[in-house]
């Protein structure tokens, strides 16, 4: 099962409250700070993100399942732990980025 979690919107503008993810070489927003739950992204010209998820939007999902969700899928980023707490992984659906997390209990 999928549940809405916030709308990827990449960007070349700083954005206040940015936090740097050096893995990903990628500037981010808290989307607990926005009431639309936008996570805004600035990419700098070296990440190793794809494309598609560097300059379109993207949905991300909360997950149940993450290998269930991206079987058979087109799979843009492999499942990646972020924290204790976060692993995620993009597929491509529709011809958009997806973003499936899976948050621990």
């Amino acid at each position: 099962m999928r549940t809405l979690n916030h709308f990827g919107i990449p960007t070349d503008i700083q954005k206040e409250g940015e936090a740097y993810l050096s893995n990903l070489k990628l500037y981010v927003t808290d989307v607990n700070n926005s009431p639309n739950k936008i996570e805004f992204l600035r990419f700098e010209a070296d990440s190793p993100m794809p494309d598609l998820i560097k300059k379109q939007a993207h949905i991300a999902y909360v997950v149940d399942d993450i290998d269930a969700e991206m079987a058979g899928k087109p799979v843009l980023w492999p499942k990646t732990v972020m924290s204790d707490e976060l692993t995620i992984a993009f597929i491509e659906e529709e011809g958009i980025a997806i973003e499936l997390m899976l948050c621990a209990q």
